[in-house]
């Protein structure tokens, strides 16, 4: 028996499109409005790149975004089609209960972020990476407009944990969709240009396995490094973490006297030289 009410594909993309264009919209234009636009004076000092991003950027990352969004669209059809055939683990009652329907986040999290490892790694592959993942190194220095700024291609890859997760896990609608928004949020955290965490945060015993906005800004100037989303396991398992993460985060988040040139520039001058240098 089919799980879900009978549906048109192209309801289901367009309903699938600006559901995900909602999210992005809430989470991502804000950010990058605040952040890059009507940056408070607290947070200069808390920049990671060497200042706000250009039109050109944002109008730029908002296109590629647009295109994500469209693809993850066409594979909310597939998934509704896995549903509709019984195909997928996907439940819209309670069958499991309270208990599975909280821990099921957790541990869509974790799979997410290893199947992210290891896709991300794929694509900087330099036989792939041109072809897949160079559109969303065009972001240097990225804003948050940026979080889902991807060549078609990578789009597909990114979109694949939704199939992957629905075919495997028993997850209920709601549950996923929450998901889904914990993921949106961290990938524009990741993207904000602005390190949020306080200091000593990477020395904390809860810090040192989760990510910071340092953690994936530093990927975007230094690309063999950093490959991990939420959490820091597989980058410290493998020794992929840059080997400056640390001293770069405590350095930002290091309080420093405000000098004119400073507020300038949004950073300390030590920081965005060596922020701002092209990866190597």
């Amino acid at each position: 028996m089919p799980m879900l009410p009978p549906r048109s594909p192209i309801d289901v993309a367009m309903g699938a499109f600006f559901l995900n264009l909602l999210r992005y919209v809430v989470f991502a234009l804000p950010a990058f409005v605040f952040f890059h636009r009507r940056t408070p004076r607290r947070f200069l000092s808390r920049r990671l790149g060497p200042g706000p991003v250009s039109e050109k950027q944002a109008r730029r990352e908002i296109f590629y975004s647009l295109g994500s969004l469209a693809i993850f669209g066409l594979v909310g059809v597939w998934m509704y089609a896995l549903a509709q055939a019984g195909l997928s683990r996907f439940y819209t009652d309670d069958r499991h209960g309270p208990v599975w329907f909280v821990l099921s986040i957790p541990v869509m999290l974790l799979v997410h972020d290893t199947y992210f490892y290891w896709t991300h790694r794929f694509m900087h592959w330099k036989p792939i990476f041109k072809h897949v993942h160079k559109v969303h190194h065009l972001s240097h220095d990225p804003s948050p407009l940026a979080a889902y700024a991807f060549h078609p291609l990578e789009a597909v890859i990114e979109a694949g944990i939704g199939p992957l997760i629905l075919l495997t896990l028993p997850v209920h609608r709601s549950a996923f969709l929450i998901f889904l928004t914990i993921q949106l949020f961290i990938n524009v955290i990741g993207h904000l240009g602005f390190e949020l965490y306080p200091r000593g945060f990477l020395r904390s015993p809860v810090g040192r396995w989760f990510n910071t906005t340092t953690h994936h800004h530093q990927h975007h100037q230094r690309m063999k490094w950093n490959f991990g989303l939420y959490f820091n396991v597989w980058d410290r398992l493998l020794g992929t973490n840059h080997p400056q993460y640390e001293s770069t985060f405590e350095a930002l988040t290091t309080p420093v006297p405000e000098s004119p040139t400073e507020e300038a520039a949004g950073s300390t001058p030590e920081l965005a030289g060596e922020l701002s240098s092209r990866p190597s």
